[in-house]
């Protein structure tokens, strides 16, 4: 028989005898009778702000995405924001996409903003989350709640925060959310009594404001003009970009967008997919289905809140081959400022940013334009940080991470995939017109800049004890740092967490200046990196592993593909 801890059953003893809902109190009940390992994972602790702001399982208790948790967090941001702007007139901007519980959260989070004071500007239709970054800006508001748990499984739920920038918190904000959340310590302490005459809907007369921005990033109309019945394929996967994204491609010109009608109506449980996630190739099974028949020269999906996208192009041999987020970050990057050169808008005051973990190719197409790339933290909050500490300096042209998450224009301030397909589908017919493929275009790029290729594992840990594994994980790679790694030995030691360089075979250590945060990442004597990484999100860990050599002749690609394949398998099996 499984005893429950004491400090476990007090916690759940607080909420039976608080005043929450019968149902709930039910559920707590079962748990203690029936699953004392499930109570536990419910109650261990308390959901926290990371990359992702509040993510986690839906169900009852502390660790747990429920009105209760909305209601606690959304109390401390009212009152961090009341702390922040006295005296000032405080709107915050809430949408939410398609997961279950979707409205009752997000009516939960502008229930307790209205009751605090707060002004509530409420989506009348849901929406991406690129929409709700902009928003927050073009309305002036102090904040912005987007629920959504991006492409987790459905059993998930999330809720993220954005500061008046259109970004999702940073510090200090984040940790001082934190604390006046840790405030809240009953239920008796969160307002739920909302105040109708401060809520507001933004209506559909908003999607156009939106859409002549992204409209206006538009860099080759004559090209699309040329090439607008390229047949096209895309996918919401059940979520909220169903609208936008085909209205972003009929915007720049496209007329034949083929939209995946399984996939097109929003349904929290995601009926046709295991995990609604656009890195995996299953998820874009029915979108590949449907590109084979209308003989689709591109094939996008996006996450259900939008912000991500995939793109899946033929690839010569009567297939279509996945791009990842590194391959559409290349291209982007390489077409971007192919066109800003042409167009003698390269100054010197232009600047992309990409993450530590994002592959090192786009560094190096950047150096090659003379362009300053900056590479940041895990979380495209750090990006964001970047473009507005060189506001009004700079001009921001785009940037990304490895995770399929793209910004192209600065209206936006978090991963836009509405604005990524459009252009992914504007570079595609722009080369067309050339007469090149995707893969002539990679080739040239990797012909100059060198063959760089990555890919990702990541290893899921569940509950209390998985998080503690994965701690004793880092801490291993720490204490007892490995010299080789699949017969190749270690050059040097990056120790985020602690900002350290370390020499492996010197053994000298430096220091560097960035944000502290829990990544190592290993870099081998034949120029491939390894990144380790807990997830901010999921109870996971993530290694990112990067290799590369050079393509002296264009012929050679897939040749040089394969070396580097097996290079990672290797490394992959190293690590398994």
């Amino acid at each position: 028989m499984n005893t429950i801890d004491p400090t476990i059953q007090a916690k759940a003893d607080a909420w039976l005898n608080g005043t929450i809902d019968e149902d709930s109190k039910a559920q707590i009940r079962t748990l203690i009778d029936q699953n004392p390992t499930e109570l536990t994972d419910s109650f261990y602790q308390d959901l926290e702000f990371g990359t992702g702001g509040l993510r986690g399982l839906m169900g009852v208790g502390t660790n747990r995405m429920n009105v209760y948790t909305i209601g606690m967090a959304t109390q401390g941001l009212a009152n961090y924001l009341l702390k922040c702007f006295p005296g000032e007139t405080i709107r915050v901007a809430i949408t939410h996409d398609s997961r279950i519980n979707n409205t009752l959260f997000a009516m939960t989070t502008a229930n307790v903003l209205t009751a605090n004071g707060i002004h509530v500007l409420y989506f009348k239709e849901m929406r991406p989350t690129p929409m709700l970054s902009f928003a927050v800006r073009h309305f002036d508001c102090k904040s912005g709640v987007m629920i959504t748990a991006s492409h987790n499984p459905k059993e998930y739920n999330g809720y993220k925060a954005y500061w008046d920038d259109g970004a999702q918190v940073v510090a200090p904000h984040d940790k001082n959310i934190i604390d006046e959340v840790k405030k809240i310590t009953s239920f008796d302490m969160v307002n739920f009594d909302k105040n109708d005459s401060l809520f507001q809907y933004i209506e559909e007369d908003f999607d156009e404001i939106y859409m002549k921005l992204v409209k206006g990033l538009s860099l080759s109309p004559a090209a699309i003009q040329a090439q607008n019945d390229m047949p096209i394929v895309f996918s919401p996967i059940h979520g909220a970009s169903g609208k936008m994204v085909p209205a972003a491609l009929k915007a720049y010109g496209f007329d034949n967008v083929n939209i995946v009608k399984e996939q097109a109506e929003p349904d929290g449980n995601f009926p046709t997919v295991i995990y609604p996630n656009p890195e995996e190739a299953e998820a874009l099974t029915l979108s590949l289905k449907l590109g084979k028949e209308v003989g689709a020269e591109l094939v996008l999906a996006c996450d259900p809140d939008g912000d991500r996208y995939a793109a899946a192009v033929p690839n010569g041999f009567g297939e279509f081959e996945l791009l990842n987020g590194n391959q559409t970050g290349a291209l982007l990057t390489y077409y971007l400022l192919s066109k800003w050169k042409e167009t003698g808008k390269l100054d010197g005051k232009q600047f992309m940013v990409n993450t530590i973990v994002t592959t090192e190719l786009i560094d190096k197409i950047c150096e090659g334009f003379g362009v300053k790339c900056f590479s940041v933290l895990t979380g495209f909050k750090n990006i964001a940080a970047i473009i507005k500490d060189l506001e009004g300096k700079e001009t921001f042209i785009g940037g990304g991470e490895e995770s399929y998450g793209y910004l192209i224009g600065d209206f936006v301030r978090d991963k836009d995939g509405v604005s990524a397909c459009a252009m992914v589908a504007e570079l595609i017919a722009y080369y067309k017109t050339q007469g090149k493929t995707v893969f002539d275009v990679l080739a040239e790029i990797y012909n100059q800049f060198g063959f760089y290729k990555e890919s990702l594992i990541s290893v899921t840990k569940k509950g209390k004890d998985g998080a503690e594994q994965i701690q004793a994980l880092m801490m291993d790679f720490r204490e007892k740092p490995p010299k080789e790694m699949n017969g190749i030995k270690v050059a040097k030691i990056v120790d985020v967490k602690k900002s350290t360089v370390t020499d492996v075979h010197t053994g000298k250590s430096e220091n560097f200046a960035m944000d502290k945060s829990n990544v190592m990442q290993f870099y081998l004597v034949d120029g491939s990196k390894i990144s380790a990484r807990p997830s901010g999100t999921e109870p996971k860990i993530k290694y990112y592993f990067s290799v590369n050599a050079p393509l002296t002749t264009v012929a050679d690609y897939r040749s040089v593909e394969a070396e580097l394949e097996e290079r990672i398998e290797g490394l992959k099996r190293y690590f398994s």
